[in-house]
């Protein structure tokens, strides 16, 4: 049995504005109609003896992730909430944790969910060939074939082959090191001695001995686990761990924590058409161009435009003359760069988080786990949102200390609380929630409610909400 263990934690900030900290790019449809967390497990079902997966990923994000799971008619095992982000190797070992607290030692299949991978077929017979090995109790990364030197990824030296035969013609090898992520000419010399593939941060071994040499190499992170996770508690779909115990984990991904250090670790080779989408350069390298190398998304006019990725997001986009550019418009903010140094992105994002900017947490439209809301305007004293309710879905049951709202209904039936009164309100019709009154706004119809709130006081943010009941468990 294969377990799919779905890493879902990154924020994704070399792609930021597409990708925010509380909407990172995992959870986007940045390559196909399918967001990369929906095409990570769709990717899957050509593998036999697959079961349902564990997904990790951060608190924040439960509530997009169980949706994006259910649009996709996939049952997870469990979603596995991690209160603190500690890199890979806490992640993965709270996920076989699980897995053998459910009298399963089965084979643990990490994959990031952030990653394009284009021949699935391909990426499945190479899982296929690691199976015997992991069975037996090795511990096997994938790596990628090196088409081009690339300064950008970590590399594996491959080391003796494996005497048992694999599919494709290709070799399963011992790892004889991991490299960190070289200068460009040591990169053109890794790629031209055919000794080296690009590290891709997957991973494929049995529950029990991953944390086996975890114990092994870091005794401290796996103590800090087990505390962590014995006090674990069912939350809906969720599986919250202890919030204390895991702050005082180390931090540390698989490939230090273990792989660069065990005598049990072997690579398999794969030549599927991988990236990692780690910047717009090579999300634009992922994505279909036309016949003079743009990647077009939205509403985009170019005009003699070469190699460069237009991105409209909520409003027409024109360029002219433009080559090797990436622009990206969202309905907040623009970025303009060039394709080498799109890496260097990150620096707007640690800009805004100096600033302390939203920005870089939010989309204008945010979702929530009933629907989603989106602001129109603001001003001294007033924000205006569209907010949508999902048929059968209910805010929570809450007050505001510092203001007072004003919701006109502009499509479906709205079902509204206020202290003890509860009445309901068409289209075209109004309501008001003075400062102070408790409150719920419900949709009891079976099409999407949208309204317009109009908010009026001295503090207008979301941490002005006093919650008394709650369906979500917030």
């Amino acid at each position: 049995m294969i377990i799919p263990v779905i890493l879902s934690g990154g924020a994704g900030t070399r792609l930021w504005p597409l990708s925010r900290e509380l909407y990172p790019k995992q959870l986007l449809p940045l390559v196909g109609e399918h967001t990369m967390l929906q095409q990570t497990l769709l990717r899957l079902s050509g593998l036999a003896g697959l079961a349902p997966p564990v997904v990790v990923c951060n608190e924040e994000h439960r509530f997009i992730v169980a949706e994006q799971l259910r649009a996709i008619d996939c049952q997870a095992a469990t979603i596995l909430l991690e209160p603190i982000g500690k890199n890979t190797a806490p992640a993965v070992a709270l996920a076989a944790l699980h897995t053998l607290a459910n009298q399963l030692d089965a084979l643990l299949l990490v994959l990031p969910a952030d990653h394009v991978i284009r021949d699935s077929a391909t990426f499945c017979r190479a899982i296929a060939t690691g199976v015997s090995f992991a069975e037996q109790g090795q511990l096997l990364t994938f790596g990628i074939v090196a088409s081009r030197p690339e300064s950008g990824y970590g590399y594996i030296k491959r080391g003796q082959p494996c005497s048992e035969p694999v599919a494709d013609g290709s070799t399963v090898c011992q790892v004889e090191a991991f490299v960190e992520k070289p200068d460009t000419s040591l990169a053109e010399h890794y790629v031209r001695s055919g000794d080296y593939v690009w590290n891709s941060g997957m991973f494929l071994f049995r529950a029990s001995r991953y944390l086996d040499e975890l114990q092994r190499f870091q005794p401290e992170m796996l103590a800090a686990c087990r505390l962590a996770f014995a006090d674990r508690r069912a939350d809906l779909d969720f599986l919250r761990i202890d919030a204390e115990a895991f702050a005082r984990c180390p931090a540390d991904s698989i490939d230090y924590a273990v792989m660069e250090k065990t005598d049990q670790a072997l690579v398999v080779p794969l030549d599927a058409g991988w990236s990692d989408v780690g910047s717009f350069a090579s999300l634009w390298e992922a994505t279909d161009q036309d016949s003079c190398g743009n990647a077009l998304f939205g509403d985009v006019i170019e005009v003699e435009c070469n190699n460069s990725y237009l991105h409209a997001g909520s409003r027409l986009v024109t360029a002219v003359g433009l080559d090797g550019l990436i622009v990206i418009e969202t309905a907040d903010a623009v970025l303009i760069t060039t394709k080498d140094r799109a890496q260097d992105v990150k620096q707007i994002v640690e800009r805004l988080k100096a600033q302390d900017r939203t920005e870089r947490l939010l989309h204008r439209r945010v979702n929530r786990p009933w629907g989603a809301y989106e602001g129109l305007d603001s001003g001294d004293g007033f924000l205006v949102k569209r907010i949508t309710v999902n048929p059968g879905e209910r805010l929570s049951l809450q007050r505001h200390r510092y203001r007072a709202e004003h919701w006109v209904v502009v499509r479906g039936t709205a079902r509204i609380t206020r202290n003890d009164e509860i009445v309901e309100c068409q289209a075209n019709q109004s309501f008001y929630i003075p400062i102070g009154d408790l409150h719920r706004l419900e949709n009891p119809g079976k099409d999407l409610l949208e309204i317009i709130e109009v908010q009026t006081g001295n503090l207008l943010s979301e941490d002005d909400i006093e919650r008394v009941d709650d369906h979500y468990g917030r």
